[in-house]
């Protein structure tokens, strides 16, 4: 693992992930390098269309910060503290001429584990600083969305109204956005008893209460995520894992982004590696993290997705966020970097995944007064 040697390069750090026999430091340094190229002067690193939203646009930060390219991982990051808005959220950043008023939760909740991710890596309490009034700020924004069963609610439209239900893989995510936002919190000396409850509810809505999301089950997101965001763990979580494989995971290929369409996608595909990680299955990760290497460019960076029955690229760009995705799985199973365990740290068990109130899911807690859950 090494930093790059050529002066005229961005510098990076001295520790670079580097998974053996399938990605090499200096290929991880491409795609970050790949990732870094698209970013806008601001700071804001969108998709292929143009258009920014803040849960990728932190994903790419992390996987630059993770492979050493720490100057434009910062200019991310205050991009991501100037465009906030007054109530802790953030617009998408659309191209010219096109308008997108809502404000998502699960955007907004992201940043806590970009910055809990960066300070991790960086140790860099003045970064973390700076950065901890927008943590805040769009915690609150979020936990606004809450509903009384725990699930957060996806969006507030353009005139500040809530949408009127959750997304399941979303509310998986800002499980572990909370889970982060408690951790800064203690770093911080400024404990935060209310995220704790929240973190629990909403949890325990994933873990036990699927009713509560709208169905999008064709999604493999909506499949994995409930482990990857930390509210599953052990059996459960491997039982629902085999459950679904299947369905989602194309043999030899990858993972499928829909369960009715004969297309994988890296992103996808990383994501799941990260995931099988979190729960000790890293010789199937490793497995998954090689096969999706058949989207990688030259250049560094990953086509988006393959179609196996035509045997092309779909759709035919080259995404930041799976440049992304792919950095952060190789981390994950290497450990190259202190954030490394990011996403099995957040995992949930029992005592603390609580039930929201009574009149809201049904569910109390055994007569004995430990914290353990009954069946929901």
């Amino acid at each position: 693992m090494r930093g790059s040697d050529n002066p005229a390069r961005p510098r990076v750090s001295t520790w670079i992930p580097e998974v053996a026999g399938i990605l090499t430091a200096d290929q991880i340094i491409s795609t970050g390098r790949a990732i870094a190229a698209v970013q806008q002067p601001s700071g804001a690193i969108g998709w292929p269309d143009g258009h920014v939203d803040a849960w990728n646009h932190v994903e790419c930060a992390m996987a630059l910060s993770a492979c050493g390219l720490r100057d434009a991982s910062r200019r991310a990051y205050e991009w991501l503290r100037a465009s906030q808005r007054q109530d802790g959220s953030w617009y998408k950043l659309m191209p010219p001429g096109e308008t997108d008023l809502t404000t998502e939760s699960n955007h907004a909740a992201y940043c806590a584990v970009g910055v809990w991710h960066e300070l991790l890596i960086s140790r860099d309490e003045g970064f973390a600083s700076r950065m901890w009034p927008v943590v805040k700020c769009a915690i609150d924004f979020v936990l606004g969305l809450q509903a009384p069963g725990g699930e957060i609610i996806w969006r507030r439209q353009a005139d500040g109204t809530a949408a009127d239900y959750a997304l399941l893989t979303g509310s998986a995510s800002m499980y572990s956005s909370l889970r982060c936002a408690i951790m800064l919190a203690e770093y911080f000396a400024e404990p935060q008893p209310d995220w704790e409850l929240a973190a629990g509810q909403l949890g325990h809505a994933v873990a036990r209460h699927p009713d509560a999301f709208a169905d999008k089950s064709r999604f493999s997101m909506d499949w994995y995520y409930p482990v990857l965001g930390g509210p599953l763990r052990g059996t459960a979580a491997q039982e629902r894992l085999t459950a679904g494989w299947d369905t989602y995971v194309v043999p030899g290929l990858g993972v499928r982004c829909v369960s009715d369409e004969p297309w994988v996608t890296a992103a996808e595909t990383a994501e799941l590696a990260i995931t099988l990680e979190a729960i000790g299955d890293q010789a199937r990760a490793l497995e998954l993290l090689d096969q999706i290497q058949l989207l990688r460019d030259p250049s560094g960076a990953y086509w988006t997705g393959w179609q196996y029955q035509t045997q092309r690229h779909y759709p035919n760009e080259q995404s930041s966020y799976t440049g992304a995705a792919m950095v952060l799985a190789a981390d994950t199973l290497c450990g190259a970097t202190a954030a490394s365990s990011l996403f099995r740290t957040v995992g949930a068990d029992d005592a603390s995944v609580l039930p929201a109130a009574d009149a809201a899911c049904g569910c109390e807690l055994l007569a004995t007064g430990k914290d353990d859950l009954a069946t929901g």
